[in-house]
């Protein structure tokens, strides 16, 4: 049934009412007399060609509205809430969102703040956690570098952008296929659920609905590759990085919490010998650190336009409602087949992201030193800097989906940090497949180099199956590049820190 034809189907009386108005011999102005039959028949008369105009007006207007929806379906209401949606800009079904608790920090979480600021715990003296991941700027970088500087010497370039540390309070360990229900069961390593995976086809995504845990696809963890299963394992890499916070050993961060002036801090909390026990104490300290992000507000505020509007209490533009059509449209733009965006179905808020895998194929990045060497490639969980699934190759390639929270926010975008704003990364997403000679380099001979940044045998990995990459070459873009600014228009609305 056609879109124009839901006018009648909320107001089926309405044509009704308005034929019998036409008919009825008692259907008369109330000021004439109903003895006048001359003037009685003449007011039928032309009562009868207003309702006619009238009815044909309705007719035409759902004709066209048919018409319309015909081409542009997701632009189309679905019920009258919706209609008061697209006028207003209001949420028509408001929904109660469960945000964390807010309390005053732990005594461990005040100790993981100062863990976090503290420059003195790296071998330059002059980095923190706080220098790659700014409170100001949504827990990233303060800067728009491709990759950050870092080492003794604050001279040497890092591997991959410093991805958010904001939102990560809901993300699961790394894994692969669906949770093993059997507490009492074996471990099941990795590489026995990749090999069971084998073969498994993958789950499309679409809709903003997430799937199932596809069997063959990995989930969760931290950084790119999703190496650190917990905020404390994430905290302790930068600081035993060469060319991040560059400590030899953890004896050597240990030394330094042992001259920090909050020592007496974790003797306070751990006991006076913690202080001659490296291992604990490091380890006590990256607890501290986790705690901190975890129980800080700042590092989930769920304070954007977006939020406001999903409880009722903000209103969208124009543009930014088409985004965010366009945002869920699982023909279109579909990032929600990814970065899921509506509320769970108890009523957590939605963190943009399914925290799965993908590999994408985007160009490499030529600026980073280590990509000077042809041989190099980043190859995201089976490696370099994972090695517990290197021989799993239906894996090479695939990065952990990041969330959207505050990407309007952010100045290099995604593993290798390639692009530099929202459009450029539209722009891959639209033209990969069907013009992919804008998309990647070309060779000597004129060739065009898709998929440089990744060896020709894990290609296979790449994603053509979801849409917008179900394109093939030659064929129309999935998108405008008017729908294109809508969606970065709602992409704005994911900013925290708005006023409503």
């Amino acid at each position: 049934m056609g879109a124009g034809s839901t006018f009648f189907l909320r107001f089926p009386a309405f044509p009704t009412v308005l034929i019998a108005m036409s008919l009825h011999p008692n259907t008369l102005p109330p000021t004439l007399p109903a003895s006048d039959d001359a003037k009685r028949g003449a007011a039928r008369r032309a009562l009868k060609r207003v309702v006619g105009w009238t009815l044909a007006v309705v007719v035409a207007g759902c004709a066209a509205f048919a018409a319309y929806a015909a081409v542009y379906p997701e632009r189309m209401p679905l019920a009258i809430g919706t209609v008061v949606e697209d006028i207003t800009g209001a949420n028509p079904q408001p929904v109660h969102l469960l945000l964390p608790p807010q309390a005053p920090l732990s005594a461990v979480a005040q100790l993981g703040r100062q863990i976090f600021y503290d420059t003195s715990l790296s071998a330059s003296g002059k980095q923190s956690c706080a220098s790659c991941h700014s409170p100001q700027h949504a827990y990233g970088p303060a800067n728009n570098l491709e990759v950050q500087l870092g080492g003794p010497h604050m001279t040497d370039v890092g591997y991959r952008p410093p991805p958010s540390l904001a939102y990560l309070y809901r993300q699961a360990p790394f894994s692969i296929g669906p949770d093993q229900n059997d507490m009492d069961a074996a471990p099941v390593s990795l590489q026995q659920l990749a090999a069971s995976a084998a073969g498994v086809q993958r789950a499309v995504k679409s809709a903003g609905v997430a799937p199932a845990a596809p069997a063959m696809v990995p989930q969760g963890g931290l950084f790119w590759d999703g190496r650190a299963s917990t905020l404390q394992d994430q905290a302790i890499g930068p600081m035993l990085n060469p060319v991040e916070m560059a400590n030899a050993s953890v004896e050597d961060v240990a030394h330094k919490l042992v001259a920090a002036k909050y020592v007496d801090q974790f003797k306070m909390l751990f006991g006076n010998s913690i202080a001659n026990r490296p291992d604990l104490l490091v380890t006590e300290a990256m607890f501290a650190v986790g705690r901190y992000q975890y129980e800080d507000p700042s590092f989930h505020q769920f304070t954007s336009k977006y939020d406001y509007w999903l409880q009722g209490k903000a209103h969208l533009t124009q543009a930014e409602l088409r985004g965010l059509h366009l945002f869920n449209d699982p023909d279109k733009a579909n990032c929600a087949g990814c970065h899921l965006s509506k509320p769970t179905s108890d009523g957590l808020p939605p963190l943009f992201t399914d925290t799965q895998y993908e590999a994408l194929g985007v160009p490499r990045n030529h600026n980073l030193p280590m990509n000077r060497n042809a041989n190099f490639y980043d190859m995201g969980v089976c490696g370099p800097f994972r090695d517990d699934v290197k021989d799993l190759t239906q894996y090479c390639g695939m990065f952990l989906t990041p969330t959207l929270r505050n990407v309007a926010t952010r100045h290099v975008f995604f593993h290798n940090g390639v692009y530099h704003d929202l459009k450029q990364v539209m722009d891959f997403y639209n033209l990969r497949n069907t013009s992919p000679d804008k998309i990647y380099p070309h060779d000597a001979s004129g060739k065009v180099e898709k998929y440089d940044d990744l060896p020709a045998k894990y290609q296979a990995n790449i994603d053509v199956a979801d849409a917008p990459f179900d394109r093939k070459f030659g064929d129309k873009p999935a998108m405008t590049d008017d729908e294109i600014q809508d969606i970065i228009a709602f992409m704005n609305t994911l900013t925290d820190g708005y006023k409503p």
